[in-house]
């Protein structure tokens, strides 16, 4: 019997592929599949993982013909999956060996009638390693505030990775993903499933996860489009509390307007959360510095900032 199916989309990156899915079958968990999904045809990721599934039978491979897109792809898998639950893992993160074992055993311990499973990761930047999230929820706080509503200028602070999704299967064929939107997927998912009766962010405080980041590689996700950002928030505002699009607004699509040098969007960002927004002193002081410091020298400071004895993150390696 399947008690955790783990889906990877992929596409193009055979290498850290293979990483990937050998981090799933050295789970401690021994009853779980691996349910690849390509996206798109790509002869050598489908070689790679298909000499990889004939050495263990726990892999499947599901290749489509035509590019879906990664919530596309995610809901295929799900669809094609036969574990009662459900873990998501990009092609470019790995999991600790006892991942989906701890998740399992949080989740079913959990009584709130929608559970999403998360644990802390180690974000591997070229800098340096954090680990996140730096806080848990208080009680009673919403997801979206919890993730969105950030009170520093770094990022982690409330933190529920994709590569740390950890659902029931039935959950994600009632609220699959958001097709057709090409950033922010997975907030909009937690957003969207974070406003369900009972909903529940169950962690494991434990780092179980390595997620790298490439910061200087460009992808979809990451290419700094603040109107595109800025539409979803508006055709989507009911997924948002006040505070939770105050935060939103000015810690993530400022920086995305701030990398283009547009500083038009200053006073369009700015309008947007006075009508619709609740702010604190502190949301408009990180809102300019997004705008005064470039998004490198504010890296350059965290990276400078993890350096130094006293503030040094906790990190762990595997």
């Amino acid at each position: 019997m399947v008690l955790v199916s783990a889906v990877i989309p992929t596409r193009g990156r055979p290498e850290l592929l293979l990483r990937a899915v050998r981090s799933v079958l050295e789970q401690t968990l021994r009853e779980i599949e691996a349910v690849v999904v390509i996206d798109g045809q790509d002869s050598a990721t489908e070689h790679a993982v298909e000499m990889l599934a004939r050495e263990d039978g726990r892999v499947r491979v599901v290749a489509l013909q035509t590019s879906v897109g990664g919530s596309a792809a995610r809901n295929r898998g799900v669809a094609e999956a036969s574990g009662v639950w459900i873990a998501f893992l990009d092609d470019d993160d790995e999991w600790m060996p006892s991942k989906l074992e701890s998740q399992l055993e949080a989740a079913t311990a959990s009584k709130a009638p929608v559970v999403i499973g998360t644990c802390k990761i180690i974000a591997r930047t070229p800098g340096s390693d954090y680990v996140w999230p730096r806080r848990m929820p208080e009680p009673d706080e919403k997801i979206c505030e919890y993730l969105l509503a950030r009170r520093t200028l770094s990022r982690g602070e409330g933190s529920i990775q994709t590569s740390t999704f950890f659902v029931r299967r039935a959950l994600m064929l009632a609220q699959p993903f958001k097709t057709g939107q090409l950033k922010h997927q997975d907030t909009e998912w937690l957003l969207r499933v974070g406003q369900l009766s009972g909903a529940k962010a169950v962690f494991v405080d434990e780092v179980l996860a390595i997620h790298y980041i490439e910061e200087e590689r460009a992808s979809v996700s990451s290419k700094a489009n603040w109107r595109y950002s800025l539409s979803w928030v508006r055709s989507d505002r009911h997924l948002f509390t006040p505070r939770a699009l105050t935060g939103f607004v000015f810690h993530q699509i400022a920086p995305e307007a701030s990398e283009q040098g547009d500083w038009r969007a200053f006073p369009t960002l700015l309008l947007e959360v006075m009508r619709h927004g609740k702010s604190k002193p502190r949301d408009y002081a990180i809102f300019l510095a997004m705008w005064l410091l470039p998004r490198r020298r504010r890296r350059h400071l965290r990276d400078w900032m993890a350096r130094r004895p006293a503030l040094r993150p906790l990190v762990h390696s595997r």
